[in-house]
């Protein structure tokens, strides 16, 4: 298990939560300020001493906008379909997980999502008090691999945002406080070069400085669309999402055509088929030694098998870490892995709420490990459900608050 930076109050027990809250079904947040002294606990020493006792725990659709179709090479995403898991523990304190659900992408749809959220809920209301690591495990056996990661996920979150709150601590602190915001780039999906242009445009003006790029459908169209980009954001910083759309060769041809107009990403995003683990080292090392560009690795990463094997092989010079596809637990492990072997991280999404994308921007704020962020979807959503949480200023996302997570949903307004 590894070990992070958590943090309990020093004049409360580790065995117990230190707040009894009287919290409606709609809010969890709260104004209290945090201790000011702590003792630092590893995470397997909280997975230990802290006892779980949950109350409630309900599931129900998250259904949002969004402003415009969200294409990839892969699916296309009309709406977002998600869904939304509340726990409240016998002390009062509240959780809130979401599980994002991307066609293509995540393995569950979600009807199937809904169904084994409820499976989790039914079974932690009629569990006993006991260890949060034995909930993790019970959990983990109902929802396993990467089949259920996404409920896994939004299960682990609310379980882990009600011990923040419990404790009250701000979750960026509890998982070790290096920092309380972040930048994130902007992604601009597959869409034409005059509307790509505009999307620049926009986000140059609200301060955004790396955008990333959804390619990988069209060769000689992906290329158009960078030099639209280019005439009107030159000096922005790109990273390309392949979403494992190109061979091999045309993933090299697209480096060579770029370095033809003088433009380098920073990043090019699983640029072949989650499964080319050979395609995937050919180009990453051409485009690192020929073009200096790093190489990531994302469907392809869906377990520690998959990043033992990358390290393994030298297959890529990134990981990116979505809770959705590994679970939170799984993404902690997954984090200890890359960063003993010396690679590079990312961590990103599928199109989530705040919701997810708050307690992912927690942990990457805490951890401070991230060389790439991408946590913008909440940005592409018409509506946000999410009250309270993060406070954002262009690409910057700030945590103020004061324990948890800090964000929630009205409750009574999904069912």
């Amino acid at each position: 298990m590894i070990s992070l930076g958590f943090f309990l109050p020093q004049t409360s027990s580790p065995h117990k939560p230190i707040c009894k809250m009287a919290i409606s079904s709609s809010s969890s947040s709260s104004s209290s300020a945090p201790p000011t002294q702590s003792t630092s606990f590893g995470f397997k020493t909280l997975t230990k001493t802290f006892t779980v006792n949950v109350q409630k725990a309900e599931t129900r659709p998250l259904n949002v906008p969004l402003i415009a179709p969200f294409t990839i090479a892969s699916s296309r995403l009309d709406k977002v379909e998600n869904v939304a898991i509340r726990i409240e523990f016998n002390n009062g304190c509240v959780g809130w997980g979401e599980a994002p659900i991307l066609p293509h992408v995540t393995a569950e749809d979600q009807e199937t999502a809904m169904v084994k959220a409820g499976e989790a809920c039914e079974v932690l209301k009629k569990s006993p008090a006991m260890a949060l690591g034995l909930v993790f495990e019970k959990i983990a056996t109902l929802l396993p691999g990467h089949q259920f990661a996404s409920v896994r996920a939004a299960v682990e979150m609310a379980l882990i945002d009600a011990v923040a709150n419990s404790i009250s601590m701000p979750l960026w602190r509890l998982f070790g406080g290096a920092t309380n915001n972040i930048t994130t780039d902007i992604t601009i999906p597959i869409v034409s070069p005059a509307e790509a242009a505009e999307l620049a445009s926009k986000y140059l003006k609200q301060g955004f400085t790396t955008l990333k790029l959804k390619v990988g459908k069209n060769l000689k169209a992906d290329i158009e669309v960078l030099q639209a980009i280019r005439a009107v954001h030159p000096d922005c910083s790109f990273i390309l999402d392949a979403n494992e759309g190109y061979k091999p060769n045309e993933a090299i041809e697209v480096l060579e055509k770029l370095y033809e107009m003088g433009v380098i990403p920073v990043l090019f995003e699983q640029p072949v088929h989650r499964d080319d683990w050979e395609g995937l080292g050919l180009v990453s090392h051409i485009a690192k030694d020929k073009y200096g560009v790093s190489v990531a690795a994302d469907e392809s990463c869906r377990g520690l098998h998959d990043v033992k094997k990358i390290i393994k092989g030298n297959l890529a010079d990134v990981i990116n870490i979505k809770l959705a596809k590994v679970g939170v637990l799984g993404a902690l492990e997954i984090i200890e892995e890359a960063r003993a072997s010396g690679l590079d991280l990312m961590i990103g999404g599928m199109v989530e709420t705040r919701l997810a994308m708050g307690f992912a921007g927690h942990l990457a704020a805490g951890l401070g490990c991230f060389k790439f962020i991408d946590l913008d979807t909440p940005l592409l959503l018409a509506e946000d459900p999410v009250l309270e949480g993060y406070e954002v200023s262009g690409a910057v996302y700030k945590f103020a608050n004061a324990r948890g997570h800090g964000g929630f949903l009205h409750w009574d307004n999904l069912a």
